[in-house]
């Protein structure tokens, strides 16, 4: 363009008609930018709901899976204790018909010693242990539980343990059976 031509340009009159085309045509760029500026959010909205859905599909399949592991976890701890008794019951079924035919006394009570000593092993294997003796301790809530006061003998057995009338069990160091006492008053 020449210097001549820029002037003529800048010296002609607009026409009002081309202005208000001009101003069309940048209106119509500006809604387009927008609508596809909208399009975009819509676009953005509808994928994050659809992760969100997906992910909160995903987290109810976890929950239920969990929950069947953890019945199939216990089913088959208690399958193993349950293995571990079926020798003892096994001595016990062997013990009783021994009773039923024994003229000796002494060999019956020592078959059942071992048949309890055989249990008590079996058990302890599994992680139960039996509370130690509680008489002449102090009473212990988190370890016994009260069945009865009655008077003290002495002074000095006030609020502890006179009498253990059940023993106390653990099952890896945590209280399955309190032991059941009677407490000095």
């Amino acid at each position: 363009m020449t210097e001549q031509e820029a002037d003529n340009m800048t010296n002609e009159p607009i026409d009002s008609t081309e202005m208000e085309n001009q101003e069309e045509l940048t209106t119509e760029k500006t809604e387009t930018v927008e609508l596809s500026a909208e399009e975009t959010l819509k676009a953005q909205l509808e994928a994050v709901n659809d992760k969100y859905i997906r992910l909160l599909a995903e987290f109810d399949n976890f929950k239920r899976r969990t929950a069947k592991e953890r019945m199939d976890l216990y089913k088959v701890a208690n399958e193993d204790s349950l293995k571990s008794m079926i020798t003892v019951l096994d001595d016990f079924d062997r013990a009783q018909k021994s009773v039923e035919t024994a003229v000796d006394m002494e060999a019956v009570k020592e078959g059942l010693k071992l048949v309890h000593h055989k249990l008590k092993s079996t058990v302890t294997a599994q992680g139960l242990k039996e509370m130690e003796n509680t008489i002449g301790s102090a009473f212990n809530t988190d370890l016994h539980e009260a069945v009865t006061n009655i008077p003290a003998p002495t002074e000095d057995l006030k609020g502890k343990v006179i009498d253990e009338l059940e023993k106390g069990y653990t099952l890896n160091d945590k209280v399955i059976r309190f032991a059941k006492v009677v407490v000095g008053a």
